[in-house]
């Protein structure tokens, strides 16, 4: 009996021991849980994004529409593409596709940006025929004449300006900016476009359209983004706009 009694407060302590301990482990546990999530948070909230608010008018301060902006840190070493840089390879693969339309006898849109990689394709949703070319040298193609058929998507892996034409229609003049920048967009009717999650710090900005007259020089700027906060930035062209989009396609510069 006595046996029976001490087996029986041993197996009681073993049981309450065991209690403690699954208890203590279940506490530490926890405790590591609080703590791995704690330091999630702080990584997720140590470099908040901040957003630019970009403003490109005309020399009355009218929104001008259809403004490449590109954005990137200042102290990125890969100089930012203008119109009349040359190509440079690209190192990335396709990794998105984007549309460049025919609708009345006009590209739809009539600019386009796009990441360096980006396969766009081209499809002829007008009346008549097209034939689409580019003699820029970013991307030399053409696609022979076509309607309501596609043509497989051509890849933009080269840095710069790409100018369209169509072979049918001399007044079809379309346009796409390659640029490798992380950051990039285009103006809305109002001249406004919102780039979101910036990191905290200094960047270069700059704006291109076919109808603006001011030197490129004079078209970079510097921004500085704070974390967790809209910035503001304003561009105002000094130069009336022009009547008609330039560069156009020049037939000389095709190399047969």
């Amino acid at each position: 009996m006595s046996h029976s009694r001490w087996a029986g407060s041993g197996s009681s302590g073993a049981k309450a021991r065991s209690a403690t301990g699954i208890s203590v482990t279940a506490h530490n546990f926890a405790n590591r849980i609080t703590f791995g999530c704690l330091v999630a948070f702080m990584a997720m909230t140590a470099c908040p994004a901040g957003e630019l608010a970009v403003s490109v008018v005309d020399s009355s301060g009218h929104g001008v529409t259809d403004v490449v902006v590109t954005v990137a840190k200042a102290e990125s070493r890969t100089p930012m593409p203008t119109p009349t840089t040359a190509a440079t390879p690209a190192t990335m693969s396709a990794s998105a596709t984007a549309v460049m339309d025919q609708r009345n006898l006009a590209f739809e849109p009539r600019v386009l940006v796009v990441g360096v990689g980006t396969s766009v394709e081209f499809p002829n949703n007008d009346t008549v025929s097209h034939q689409v070319y580019s003699f820029s040298q970013p991307k030399k193609f053409q696609l022979p004449l076509y309607k309501g058929e596609r043509h497989s998507p051509v890849l933009f892996d080269k840095t710069g300006l790409v100018v369209l034409g169509c072979n049918i229609h001399d007044g079809m003049i379309g346009y796409i900016y390659v640029t490798d920048a992380p950051y990039f967009g285009k103006t809305d009717s109002s001249g406004a476009l919102r780039l979101r999650d910036l990191s905290a710090g200094e960047y270069r900005m700059t704006v291109w359209s076919p109808f603006v007259v001011d030197l490129p020089s004079t078209l970079t700027s510097m921004v500085h983004v704070d974390a967790q906060e809209v910035t503001a930035a304003r561009v105002q062209m000094q130069h009336n706009l022009r009547a008609r989009p330039e560069p156009r396609p020049r037939h000389g510069d095709w190399e047969y």
